[in-house]
């Protein structure tokens, strides 16, 4: 397929920069749920940016292993909700953003928010330029979950199990806080 030129053997300037408006119109389209350019079937433009969003699912997926297994089965539906109008800015980015949309919105998975943490401990993100490693201590949380970095280790805090509330130490009424009551026999 030969490339339309003028006489002098030149492409026109005003082919190209057509040519670049319906290429941007199809990849928004495609990519940030853009309004269909014309002369594209709209069927055929929705399979394929399904396709799409499919593949990106699957990309966020291995970046963020939890936050996709703690959606389970609801995880493409998920994340092709969040991802429909928003253009990629890369899987662990795109990962991160919906972790933190999920935990604003009290959505967020117990092993997502371990995840999140995790992250959040060990690098700095503000939801515009890409993530960069911490250099000082810092403490990410997310949920119920806590992590620390501290000389580039990052270490997630837990809570420890607590007996129940109604386990008394000695029949004297007063609840067991420190769980002897799971060691100490009368």
């Amino acid at each position: 397929m030969s490339e339309p030129r003028d006489g002098t053997g030149e492409r026109p300037s005003g082919d190209l920069a057509g040519l670049a408006e319906r290429q941007a119109a199809l990849v928004a389209t495609l990519v940030a749920g853009g309004p269909p350019p014309p002369g594209f079937a709209p069927a055929q433009l929705a399979a394929t940016r399904a396709a799409l969003l499919r593949k990106r699912a699957g990309e966020v997926a291995r970046h963020w292993p939890l936050l996709a297994a703690g959606l389970g089965a609801s995880w493409s539906t998920t994340f092709a909700g969040w991802a429909a109008r928003r253009p990629t800015a890369g899987s662990l980015r795109d990962g991160w953003d919906l972790a933190r949309a999920l935990h604003d919105q009290r959505a967020l998975p117990p092993p997502a928010a371990e995840e999140l943490a995790v992250r959040e401990a060990r690098l700095r993100y503000d939801g515009l330029r890409a993530p960069r490693p911490r250099r000082l201590p810092a403490v990410g949380r997310a949920g119920g979950a806590a992590a620390v970095q501290i000389a580039g280790r990052v270490r997630l805090l837990r809570a420890a199990p607590r007996p129940p509330t109604a386990s008394t130490a000695g029949g004297d009424g007063v609840p067991d806080a420190a769980g002897s009551a799971l060691w100490i026999s009368d």
